[in-house]
């Protein structure tokens, strides 16, 4: 038998005004997800374990079938894994968005979705940059996410960066960010890096450009959904299953690398509503003549709720 899990990441969303009081998905016209429905069978699944908070990194390990509880060691690891990072003991990851702040306001956690060309400059600069005073290096991921591998030193241990409140930006949206800035035992470094970040990046070439181009410029770091190297059983030896994995983020296709599935790259997928929807649906159905099961991943949904 084959398995298929197509996962419309954030599509449930809330009830909208605009909508009439529905949610989007409510309001939206879906024939062939009604088809569905008709002629299968449906039920109702909580990913969120309690106490756990409600994001696409712990949704997405469950819907893998394994208990974040237990697997889960944050975003940032995950994503790194898929980026081919292997952390060491002394080191942890970051996520680190891309985001424009400005007036005291969170504006935009995308940097206007910045490119991912444009970001590799602008993550090639803060190499060169901040990674002479902080021990941080930096990996270009897919358009505003990125990864800073950070080395824990005497003055800022392992656990001190691993147990330092870091806010994600799409939660704090057009509000006023310096509640949310980094709060607890490593907050000194990650306040000053993201501070460095913005001195580097006040004049950087390519935000000139965008600015010139009236789109929003990448004024700032900043860290989040740090962890530790995760470590998760295989797939194969926990279902019997060989699987692959079809997405446009390092997320989710770090989870199915930390399973061992084949992580597939598709020309085209951003994991933004422009995404190529037909080359994610034909990869998945080539993958599936090799494997047993594949989880075909759709960002952009949940892109579009965090924007509004």
């Amino acid at each position: 038998m084959k398995y298929i899990i197509l996962l419309g990441d954030g599509m449930a969303d809330h009830p909208l005004e605009a909508c009439g009081g529905k949610t989007p998905l409510e309001a939206a016209d879906t024939p062939n997800m009604d088809r569905v429905a008709r002629t299968g069978c449906s039920g109702l699944f909580c990913p969120i374990p309690e106490g756990m908070p409600a994001g696409s990194d712990v949704g997405n390990i469950s819907m893998f079938g394994y208990d974040p509880r237990v697997s889960f060691s944050g975003r940032a690891a995950i994503e790194a894994a898929n980026q081919g990072i292997m952390l060491a003991d002394n080191e942890v990851a970051f996520r680190c968005n891309l985001v424009t702040l400005a007036d005291g306001i969170m504006r935009d956690f995308t940097s206007g979705h910045i490119s991912t060309e444009e970001a590799h400059a602008i993550i090639t600069t803060l190499n060169d940059t901040l990674a002479r005073a902080f021990p941080i290096t930096f990996h270009t991921g897919v358009s505003y996410r990125h990864t800073g591998v950070v080395k824990a030193t005497a003055d800022c241990s392992v656990d001190d960066l691993v147990n330092t409140v870091c806010e994600p930006p799409h939660n704090i949206s057009d509000q006023q960010y310096e509640p949310y800035l980094p709060a607890g035992p490593a907050q000194q470094f990650l306040r000053g890096l993201m501070a460095a970040s913005q001195k580097a990046l006040a004049e950087h070439p390519v935000n000139q450009a965008r600015r010139n181009a009236a789109k929003s410029a990448a004024t700032s770091l900043w860290p989040w959904g740090q962890g530790k190297a995760p470590a998760l059983e295989s797939f194969k030896k926990k279902f019997g299953l060989t699987g692959a994995v079809v997405s446009a983020v390092d997320l989710v296709k770090g989870i199915g690398v930390c399973a061992g599935l084949e992580a597939l790259s598709v020309p085209g997928a951003t994991g933004w509503i422009d995404t190529n929807y037909e080359g994610k649906v034909d990869a998945a159905l080539d993958a599936l003549n090799r494997h047993d099961f594949v989880y075909l991943h759709l960002e952009a949904p949940d892109e579009a709720a965090h924007q509004g």
